[in-house]
């Protein structure tokens, strides 16, 4: 049996992939979903292919198209209530984003510590994982963009211009892309403080997501940066073969 895998991670605004045998990376990347051609030169017939997707149904089938002249059927992953030594606690636990479960069994992969996991991307979420791990639960806070069309969308004289971070704003863009940043990065330190709390020590803290690398000047705190922490879960899972 080819131990060979195609990984997907569909997210809102771009489709993260990559190619692994046993444990080894062969080749990664990502592509916003109008140019998924651009993987045809990856895709071999029959190949095993595993799809995380947190995305509307015209991208799934966008995927599924790319992937149906290699005879290539997918396996759709699905969050589950336990994995190894990771437990979700969600109330109703199939409703975790499938792309958060994975990145808590990727950080759960990195650290045995208490770890906040933080993925910054169209939504931005921040999810707490105990060092028995355990997940104890987590945020989901609009994103970077999101916030910015809110205010736009929702005020008079906010343009849609970029602006830049300054401690104390004295232009409008600035005042808001400062506000955003402030924002998130509020929310990260006051769940790190409560889960230090929790933990009796101060937690680890791995970030990810689109925006990840726009805050992480911004944050006070020890932080790993991994861009492609949803796909290092999906790899884990695959590989030690307890998919759904």
């Amino acid at each position: 049996m080819n131990s060979r895998r195609l990984l997907l991670d569909a997210g809102n605004t771009r489709l993260k992939w990559a190619v692994v045998e046993g444990g080894i990376w062969l080749a990664q990347g990502s592509t916003p979903y109008r140019d998924l051609s651009a993987l045809t030169p990856i895709l071999e017939p029959h190949a095993s292919c595993y799809i995380a997707s947190v995305v509307r149904t015209q991208h799934e089938a966008q995927m599924i198209a790319l992937l149906a002249p290699y005879s290539i059927a997918p396996v759709w992953l699905t969050t589950e209530s336990q994995f190894a030594d990771v437990t979700n606690t969600y109330l109703h636990p199939r409703q975790l984003g499938v792309d958060r479960w994975m990145g808590l069994l990727a950080s759960r992969q990195r650290s045995h510590a208490a770890t906040l996991v933080v993925s910054a991307g169209t939504a931005m979420t921040v999810d707490a994982l105990s060092a028995e791990g355990t997940f104890l639960g987590g945020l989901i806070v609009p994103g970077m963009a999101m916030m910015q069309r809110a205010l736009q969308q929702g005020t008079a004289h906010v343009a849609d211009v970029d602006g830049v971070w300054q401690t104390f704003p004295r232009m409008t863009a600035d005042a808001v892309q400062s506000g955003i940043i402030a924002a998130l990065c509020g929310a990260i330190q006051r769940q790190y403080a409560y889960l230090a709390g929790v933990a009796g020590m101060p937690p680890d803290v791995i970030l990810t997501g689109g925006d990840a690398e726009t805050l992480l000047p911004f944050l006070d705190l020890r932080v790993e940066y991994v861009p492609m922490l949803v796909l290092e879960g999906m790899e884990r899972v695959t590989r030690e073969g307890k998919s759904k």
